[in-house]
């Protein structure tokens, strides 16, 4: 943006009350993290000098979240405007452009406040610039106010419109670009004489025109963008929306969607290109994926980092802490934690690896186990280079399997095995010919005839 120095004053210290929630509303995640995470992550984009968040005294977990970005306490909370005034004040005196934005608004793009931001620059040098929108039912959105010269000359709450105004469908959604020069001066001269006694930001305009500083508007590209999340069903709405735009965003990047709809990202979802995603496929937080990955349906991946040429699922879970390095295949029903895969590394059947560590081009057989767990701490397990571990295999850990052993089928496995060793553990195989056949001749002897033979032992 420039030579500018932007501070930017995030509004966090509504209750939620909608939410139905002991959680602060602006912390209730979309796309894996809290909604006021998007906002600060919008903010990234535009080189924003100061940022401070705007809570209520009992929110100190929202200050812990945006941390190191400093929380203001807005102790009593007195409406927007007292909350901007108790910001401003912790903000440096260089500060040229101020954006007023809300930590329920996470749809909120860096491109529109990046527009917000030009417009207050225009050479008309407005005051303030107010973002408006068209929302299909206007209703109790103060309506913005636009005369022939494209200024805006006013906000009018929707309770003390006059008939004519109510059919204006250009609306206020509060978020604003400020002159930081002029903002000081205005918020000392909002008052309260209303009917709940509080501070409304909306008054600057007013405020504004009447000591002759010009206010512009703009609009917001998508009405969606813009929307407040209040309540729970309006979380929903918003988690759609991005979704959409992460899944647009993914294909743009050169990933293929079998099933757009039936994927769900998070916001911080990494990946490279030539990826297929299957139906049914779920990222959590933290999740980077290389290029020319398959993952195959049904599959849950959750802080997880998959090299190139990787192939997942279908119906496999990764979980947070696993490193799959190039070329590592993961099969159905499979499950992946706190592990580190080297390349070429196939599990390709049924099977739990956890609190491990596996050498490349090893082979996991169907049904192995890592028994990381004693009920009271975990333990590591260490598989070489090259191994070989046969189906049906249990690892009791702490175990160490050395490069280009073999495990045999069945075993359980609870010491060391040293490189190019077979370990197995096995019970004495028994065969007796013909006592199956005698075994169903003398069972014949004592049931009834009429006696279902699916009764038989």
């Amino acid at each position: 943006m420039g030579s500018r120095r932007i501070a930017a004053i995030i509004l966090a210290a509504g209750k939620g009350t909608r939410m139905n929630s002991a959680r602060p509303k602006v912390l209730h995640t979309l796309a894996g993290i809290p909604m006021i995470g998007h906002v600060l992550a919008a903010l990234n984009d535009i080189e924003v000098r100061e940022s401070k968040v705007v809570i209520s005294p009992e929110q100190l977990e929202v200050a812990d979240y945006v941390a190191p970005y400093p929380a203001v306490i807005q102790d009593p909370p007195r409406g927007t405007g007292d909350a901007v005034l108790a910001a401003i004040n912790e903000v440096s005196a260089e500060i040229d452009d101020v954006l007023v934005l809300f930590g329920d608004t996470p749809l909120l793009t860096s491109e529109t406040m990046k527009r917000l931001l030009e417009a207050r620059r225009d050479p008309s040098d407005p005051a303030a610039v107010v973002l408006g929108f068209y929302p299909d039912e206007p209703g109790e959105y103060g309506r913005l106010i636009i005369n022939s010269n494209g200024d805006l000359t006013g906000i009018i709450e929707a309770k003390e419109a006059s008939p004519e105004i109510l059919t204006i469908g250009f609306c206020n959604a509060g978020i604003m670009a400020f002159d930081a020069n002029r903002l000081q001066e205005i918020l000392q001269e909002i008052g309260n004489d209303n009917s709940k006694g509080e501070y409304y930001l909306t008054d600057a305009i007013s405020i504004a025109i009447s000591k002759g500083w010009g206010c512009k508007a703009i609009e917001a590209d998508n009405p969606l963008e813009v929307m407040g999340v209040n309540t729970r069903a309006e979380l929903a709405i918003a988690e759609a929306s991005m979704q959409d735009r992460l899944r647009s965003d993914a294909m743009r990047r050169g990933v293929t969607l079998i099933d757009p709809s039936s994927v769900w990202f998070s916001a911080d979802t990494i990946l490279g290109r030539d990826i297929t995603v299957g139906p049914h496929v779920w990222f959590g937080p933290g999740v980077s994926i290389g290029n020319n990955v398959e993952i195959r349906p049904f599959c849950h991946i959750e802080g997880a980092r998959i090299g190139e040429g990787a192939i997942i699922g279908p119906f496999a879970r990764l979980r947070p802490g696993t490193n799959l390095g190039d070329g590592v295949h993961i099969g159905n029903y499979v499950e992946i934690k706190e592990a580190k895969l080297d390349s070429g590394v196939k599990v390709n059947h049924l099977s739990y690896i956890g609190d491990s560590v596996v050498g490349y081009d090893t082979n996991i057989g169907a049904g192995t186990i890592t028994c990381n767990y004693n009920g009271f701490s975990k333990e590591k397990t260490e598989i070489g280079a090259q191994a070989f571990i046969g189906s049906n295999t249990a690892i009791v850990a702490p175990v160490k399997i050395g490069d280009r052993a073999i495990v045999g089928a069945g075993s359980t496995l609870t010491r060391d095995l040293p490189a190019d060793a077979l370990g197995l553990t096995r019970a004495k195989e028994i065969v007796r010919e013909g006592w199956a056949a005698d075994f169903r001749k003398r069972k014949s002897k004592t049931v009834p005839a009429d006696k279902d033979q699916r009764d038989l032992d």
